[in-house]
């Protein structure tokens, strides 16, 4: 297995006096088991039934990608989507925050430091080193992070990129291009990557992944926000979708074995997991609807922003009082059907999930190729509460390549990557609506977990492929008219509203709203006025 534990290397075996970090104790590659006592001791960490630690993040419980900054360097300028996205920063500016970072670190008392592969694929994978404060996002980064074995470790070398974390100071909005008293600054030129003001544990990840998501493209690899998983016969199902859309949830089939959750790149070799653990939304979480990933929640699981009952510590999944992004971080092979390593062949389904909020999208929907070039680029969903900071309701979004805010390309370059890929090895593409029937947020309900699934399993089973369909008037969409485990009337979403004029006039406006965010690409130049109409036509395959 390629991923082990370091516990009899030196932990202190190295020096952090090259970044300007002075520190009196450093921890390198500490076991969970340490890491626990450190939090237990020094974090405000709380141990709970389970073995697991339930730690706090602070004032920011998700993520900040309006305060993310990308350094406009001499060797990527030319390379970056800047806009509201990818916003640019002065390399003296990162400097500023750089040092700012490095002092706030040698002041702390401890500092840990976790060195670790981001990507499967030995080809492919970089180094990554973490520098921080607290001892949880050590343990989160072992986490999440592939761990080398001991014999990697100790070879382990100097790192590509390096992750300074003092996300308990605050930014300086005096420095030019600081908004707020956040800011995440990446300077690839430099291979660095600098926190401040935010102490939301998935900015490290998210951090890992925008390396990955500049360098991968670069090589002809397609870097994806998508789970996978993989059946008996090795079939390779990949799940698209931004947080709450059930990638995480639905990639987690004890029928199948999974690949990842959240993080994958797709090479000529096929596809490979970037991360070696799980970050797992948990609001609601019950061991009937989620059975995997709730027994993974033991002993070095980190839980993020929960609530525990007094005196047995057991974990209240239903109170959302701190947040409701509460989250859970374990290692992969805490998923009793992980594939380790987290590897797999080229894919044979494409499945694009959306958490549609108008309520007028179809539950299951086979795709033409365009037309899964079309929903891809557009990236529809709603952003689920909690998932960002400030959002405290689902609101529809477009966010392209199902993942805008981790894109560093401009997402044609995605996009083309997946087209190529998906004609090389004919993988079959579907749009998937896990948000509301019979009627929009507010009137009609969130679709079953449980029909979810059973659309899922009938992709797999090849019985979707050969069911009779219709076309959907608005968006051309090939519709089953029949699954097996899920009622015929909710397949086709206008049965299932009682005022079919506002189902009528609600899919109209939703059609429009696709058609606007696709003309900005098509006024660029950079998608082809077929490919912006593929999404309102009916398929030809």
């Amino acid at each position: 297995m390629a991923a082990g534990n370091a516990e009899s290397v030196d932990v202190r075996s190295v020096d952090l006096s090259e970044y300007g970090i002075n520190a009196t104790e450093v921890r390198r590659n500490a076991s969970p088991a340490e890491l626990y006592e450190m939090a237990l001791a020094y974090d405000g960490g709380e141990l709970t039934s389970t073995g697991a630690i339930a730690t706090r993040s602070g004032a920011k419980t998700g993520r900040s990608p309006k305060d993310k900054r990308i350094v406009e360097g001499p060797e990527t300028k030319d390379d970056i989507w800047w806009g509201p996205v990818n916003t640019p920063l002065s390399q003296e500016s990162f400097l500023k925050n750089r040092d700012m970072a490095t002092r706030y670190l040698s002041e702390q008392p401890r500092v840990y430091v976790v060195d670790g592969y981001g990507g499967w694929d030995k080809i492919c994978r970089i180094k990554v080193r973490i520098i921080c404060s607290r001892p949880y996002h050590a343990l989160f980064m072992h986490n999440m992070l592939i761990r080398p074995t001991s014999e990697e470790l100790l070879g382990f070398g100097e790192p590509d990129y390096v992750i300074f974390n003092a996300g308990a100071l605050d930014a300086d909005p005096e420095v030019a291009g600081v908004d707020s008293n956040t800011c995440v600054s990446l300077n690839f030129d430099q291979g660095e990557f600098v926190i401040l003001g935010t102490q939301y544990a998935g900015e490290m990840k998210k951090g890992v992944f925008t390396i990955m998501h500049y360098l991968m493209p670069k090589r002809g690899v397609l870097s994806m926000h998508c789970s996978a998983n993989e059946g008996e016969n090795r079939d390779v199902s990949l799940f698209f979708g931004l947080s709450g859309t059930g990638k995480t949830t639905l990639s987690a089939d004890p029928h199948r074995r999974l690949i990842g959750d959240d993080e994958h790149c797709w090479s000529e070799d096929g596809i490979f997991n970037i991360e070696g653990g799980c970050y797992a939304k948990c609001v609601d979480l019950t061991e009937e609807q989620e059975p995997e990933i709730y027994r993974a929640i033991r002993f070095g699981s980190v839980l993020e922003n929960t609530v525990q009952t007094q005196g047995d510590r057991a974990v209240d999944f239903e109170d959302k009082s701190i947040t409701e992004n509460t989250r859970a971080s374990y290692p992969i092979e805490y998923i009793p059907n992980a594939k380790i390593p987290c590897t797999g062949s080229h894919p044979e389904n494409i499945i694009l999930l959306t958490c549609d909020a108008f309520g007028v999208l179809p539950p299951v929907s086979r795709l033409s190729p365009e037309q899964a070039m079309y929903h891809f680029i557009s990236g529809y969903t709603a952003k689920v509460a909690g998932t960002e900071m400030g959002v405290t309701e689902p609101e529809a979004t477009f966010s392209s390549c199902f993942g805008a805010a981790f894109l560093v390309w401009h997402p044609s370059k995605y996009a083309e990557l997946l087209a190529d890929k998906m004609r090389k090895h004919n993988a079959n593409a579907w749009l998937v609506n896990t948000g509301w029937s019979g009627g929009a947020y507010g009137t009609g309900s969130r679709m079953s977990l449980k029909f979810t699934r059973a659309i899922i399993d009938a992709i797999h089973s090849g019985e979707l492929e050969k069911t009779e369909t219709e076309t959907d008037p608005n968006f051309g969409l090939s519709i089953p008219v029949t699954c097996s485990g899920v009622p015929t009337k909710i397949l086709v979403p206008r049965n299932t509203w009682v005022d079919k004029a506002a189902f009528d006039e609600t899919a109209t406006k939703l059609a429009q709203l696709f058609d606007e965010n696709l003309q900005t690409f098509a006024d660029e130049g950079t998608i082809s006025p077929a490919l912006r109409d593929a999404g309102l036509k009916p398929a030809t395959y």
